[in-house]
């Protein structure tokens, strides 16, 4: 029988090995992106729409928000820390 708890840590670092490959303005662009949805799960409220309706739209949008906002700073971390060395040798 598999460890289930080493098998997701496998999966996470290899998520995390290629997301570290993407480039800075990946990391830009997702971090630009859950800025969006975090204000669309807010601003559906307003909407005049059943309360399941916004309640299903809030979770959704809120947890695209959280799953791009760690992928962005997954992304970030890793060509950050480098365009950052890099800026200082200059």
């Amino acid at each position: 029988m598999i460890d289930f708890r080493k098998r997701f840590a496998a999966i996470i670092r290899n998520i995390k090995v290629r997301l570290s490959h993407l480039s800075y303005r990946t990391g830009i662009m997702l971090l630009v992106c859950c800025a969006l949805c975090y204000i669309i799960s807010f601003a559906q409220m307003a909407l005049p729409i059943s309360i399941g309706m916004k309640s299903g739209l809030w979770v959704l949008f809120f947890g695209l928000a959280k799953a791009t906002q760690y992928s962005g700073l997954a992304v970030l971390g890793a060509k950050g820390l480098k365009s950052l060395i890099a800026r200082r040798r200059r």
